[in-house]
């Protein structure tokens, strides 16, 4: 019994490996619009996704709700913005990793400083904290050689959304 278990291992490691060694054909796959092979796939995909121009869509959103939460004095919806925030900027992170190291003050002083504000419910001390949030976004813009783009206090709303 030994010895047939041995031989049918052995010849089961000896399929896997010629199985192993045997040159990979390019798998094709059927998509609507992506491509055949994965590299076309995956182009495809990162072309749709786009850099971290559709990060910053996102972040600008938040950021003025963000805004608009604290002014309202709705700080778990003001934490929850901020909180989001940070998560599409590591998933941007992911897409770009050059833009992490510029977008550190940031992420690591700027939004847990404002997050510990929001927790204290101040409205007082959110409005500066904010205005030190704004301008931490700006020295990030100068780092990424983008300092054209200003940053500001929110002036109006723009979300249909309603605290």
């Amino acid at each position: 019994m030994k010895r047939f278990t041995y031989i049918v291992f052995s010849v089961l490691m000896a399929a896997i490996v010629i199985s192993a060694c045997q040159p990979q054909t390019e798998q094709r796959y059927e998509t609507r619009w992506a491509g055949e092979t994965i590299e076309e796939i995956v182009a495809g995909i990162e072309n749709q996704i786009g850099g971290f121009d559709q990060t910053m869509m996102e972040t600008g959103y938040r950021y003025n709700e963000l805004y608009w939460a604290g002014m309202d004095g709705n700080w778990g919806y003001a934490e929850y913005q901020l909180e989001e925030m940070l998560g599409n900027l590591e998933k941007g992170f992911v897409r770009r990793p050059e833009r992490e190291a510029s977008a550190g003050q940031f992420v690591n002083t700027a939004a847990p400083q404002l997050m510990a504000t929001i927790a204290s419910g101040n409205k007082q001390a959110f409005m500066e904290s904010f205005n030190r949030f704004a301008a931490s976004c700006n020295t990030c813009h100068g780092m990424e050689d983008v300092a054209f783009i200003q940053v500001i206090v929110p002036e109006k709303r723009t979300s249909l959304i309603r605290y």
